[in-house]
């Protein structure tokens, strides 16, 4: 939710400091928070804004600098009350592999073409991208629709926009370019190019490093 420049910000809960789940004093001690924040991976990024709470209440989120807002952390207003941080649910692919070793070649060729992922032991979870997921199949991964909380580190070339379709045709666009140059490449949109390189790679369809 966007700051309004109509709101009044002195009539609204503040919320100025931010307790780390791992600093929570022990069960018995703890505050019970009044209400909770669902938010997905790009809303808890945060230092001045507006949060929407799960009883539809509004609180102004007020830290000194940005950070990430993992789950269970705990937002502390003014007036001593507690909100907790819950992570989203978001649509997401889940990327399987063979075994551990094409797994990290999956996560190795993600990260070439930085892709904003969130890399497990036994899975990696992206957000849903066509030409990536089709990229993925080509190399045998095994790619399904889920629902789950998802926290991506993001991909070397970032923006800064937290769109990641827009920060893909970004690639696309610059590998558009390099085919009008060479005319030579037979790779289909979506596919590994034949130097396994991703959609979104600033090298896809060029073997230099």
């Amino acid at each position: 939710m966007k700051l309004s420049l109509n709101a009044d910000f002195t009539k609204m809960p503040r919320a100025g400091k931010l307790v780390r789940a791992a600093d929570l004093p022990a069960q018995a001690e703890q505050v019970v928070p009044f209400d909770v924040a669902v938010l997905d991976h790009e809303g808890r990024t945060i230092r001045r804004r507006v949060v929407e709470l799960a009883h539809g209440d509004k609180i102004l989120v007020d830290l000194l600098e940005p950070a990430k807002l993992e789950q269970n952390d705990v937002l502390v207003l003014d007036d001593g009350r507690h909100v907790e941080i819950i992570a989203a649910e978001e649509d997401v692919y889940e990327v399987t592999a063979r075994d551990a070793g094409h797994l990290a070649e999956l996560a190795w060729r993600l990260g070439g073409a930085h892709v904003d992922a969130e890399f497990r032991p036994d899975r990696i979870l992206l957000a849903r991208n066509v030409a990536v997921k089709d990229a993925l199949e080509q190399l045998g991964a095994t790619v399904r629709e889920i629902s789950e909380p998802f926290d991506p580190l993001h991909g070397g070339h970032h923006h800064g926009h937290g769109h990641h379709d827009h920060e893909h045709d970004h690639g696309h666009e610059h590998d558009h370019g390099h085919d009008h140059g060479h005319g030579h490449h037979d790779h289909a949109h979506g596919e590994a190019d034949r130097f396994g390189r991703l959609p979104g790679d600033p090298h896809y369809g060029h073997n230099h490093p």
